[in-house]
């Protein structure tokens, strides 16, 4: 990719994120609450006659009312189609925020949005620092350094354009990711070419998206994740190439479903402590996870079976078979099988608890150091909403990650193969502007298990700029 293009593309989104422009007017609804995002958007399109609230003239806003109700009010509003550009970039701006509702009530985003233009850009720029200390770094067995902490500045920038496919309800989406490492002696390099060179720009997904056999369908170069209720991602958070089947079930204002994944996944071992490129390898990943999450219910809860088979290493010899170093026989295949259960003592408090258990301890060489189980046991308070700046939210959690139950954990600061306690904030600084602190303390497994020195700490900052 040129230079030319991408500063082409970066100014076309940032236009293009430029158009939801808000607007200062009277309340005519005395029930928005003032300090809703919605607050100015709702008073312009009920000024120009857009939206009519309900019958006896109020709207409910989001903080007294549910998405599915503000669903219903946008939907009306998405069909006007004498609006002039101000109020159709409101519009649209509560459309993309209410888009899951507006899908269950099958009324499709695209239906307005195509009207104009067919391709929709959006994403994040970020700035990430992450400090991890561990002293298997002083030992050089990781990096060459003679400290025992390693520090990382990184710049990324994902741009996310999204194509709709005529009336059909289908979608094409890609993400276009740039990634460069502040920290690195030569961060100038397009291609990502050892320890000297630390940037690169790939399209890391690129798929079709819309209605299946009565399920939410991805085809192509997708992204998955286990856990749509908790949102722990405890054993999976990466890019497939295959296919993704989501069926909703329940009340439509819930969160109940079941879902269904299989495709090839590249597992890379760079994210594994200790772990070389001798064990960066493929495998055909499968999943099969039911969530029940129904509408005013405090209780939640998952159930999940995901698994790799038909594990190959990129390198010959030895290594021709493995998992993290592990020989295995061609019967072998990892099957990880998950559950968990949650409890919401109010809209801002929530504890959840999720375990997973895989087979693995089978294959031969397990040393026996406990690493075929993993769980998650988090309190949450509240959270930052982009679209509020001042909202904030902060967390505390026991996170368990044996290697050989998790496959890539959404985790930014607790790290595959460790155990420990994580705590963690975040911040709406201003619209669309939110930082991230986070703070993990804990134990290497296979050193504690080895009688090691395996004291294991890290530090995560992030501040994203979407758009």
């Amino acid at each position: 990719m040129t230079k030319k293009t991408l500063v082409s593309m970066i100014t076309g989104a940032l236009v293009i994120g430029a158009a939801s422009t808000t607007f200062a007017a009277a309340n005519p609804f005395s029930d928005v609450p003032a300090d809703s995002w919605a607050y100015d958007a709702v008073s312009k399109l009920a000024s120009d006659g857009i939206i009519n609230g309900y019958t006896d003239g109020t709207y409910k806003g989001q903080n007294t009312m549910t998405r599915y109700e503000m669903a219903q009010i946008v939907a009306k509003a998405m069909t006007k189609t004498d609006m002039d550009k101000a109020d159709k970039a409101l519009v649209d701006k509560l459309a993309a925020e209410f888009s899951e509702e507006l899908d269950n009530l099958g009324v499709r985003v695209s239906d307005l949005e195509k009207k104009s233009d067919n391709v929709k850009w959006g994403g994040r720029m970020s700035y990430i620092y992450s400090g991890i200390k561990s002293p298997e770094y002083k030992s050089g067995a990781t990096r060459a350094t003679t400290s025992d902490r390693a520090d990382t500045n990184t710049y990324r920038l994902r741009l996310e354009p999204k194509m709709f496919v005529g009336n059909s309800g289908w979608t094409v989406n890609a993400r276009i990711q740039y990634f460069s490492n502040a920290s690195s002696a030569n961060n100038g390099g397009s291609t990502n070419n050892g320890d000297s060179d630390k940037s690169d720009t790939t399209v890391d997904k690129i798929y079709a998206e819309g209605p299946l056999f009565g399920a939410d369908a991805k085809l192509g170069k997708l992204d998955t994740y286990s856990d749509d209720v908790f949102g722990s991602g405890l054993i999976m958070d990466d890019n497939i190439s295959g296919a993704q089947f989501k069926w909703h079930v329940g009340d439509k204002e819930g969160n109940s479903y079941v879902k269904a994944v299989a495709g090839r996944y590249d597992f890379d071992s760079d994210s594994n402590i200790g772990k070389t490129e001798a064990f960066d390898g493929t495998g055909d990943y499968l999943s099969l996870e039911a969530g029940i999450a129904p509408k005013n219910s405090k209780l939640s809860g998952l159930l999940g079976y995901y698994t790799l088979r038909n594990i190959d290493a990129n390198n010959a010899g030895a290594f021709a078979k493995t998992f993290d170093g592990k020989s295995m026989s061609n019967d072998d295949n990892t099957g990880i099988w998950a559950a968990g259960l949650g409890y919401a003592f109010d809209k801002n408090v929530k504890l959840y608890g999720i375990y997973a258990k895989s087979d693995m301890d089978d294959v031969a060489g397990y040393a026996g150091d406990d690493q075929s189980k993993a769980y998650d046991i988090t309190l949450a308070y509240k959270g930052a909403d982009m679209t509020k700046p001042g909202s904030w939210g902060a967390y505390t959690a026991y996170r368990y990650l044996g290697e050989y139950a998790t496959i890539v954990p959404t985790y930014d600061a607790a790290t595959r193969g460790t155990k420990g306690w994580e705590i963690g904030a975040n911040y709406t600084v201003a619209e669309n502007i939110v930082a991230t602190i986070r703070y993990y303390d804990g134990k290497n497994l296979s050193a504690d298990y080895a009688n090691n020195d395996a004291d294991f700490s890290k530090v995560y900052g992030e501040v994203d700029f979407w758009f």
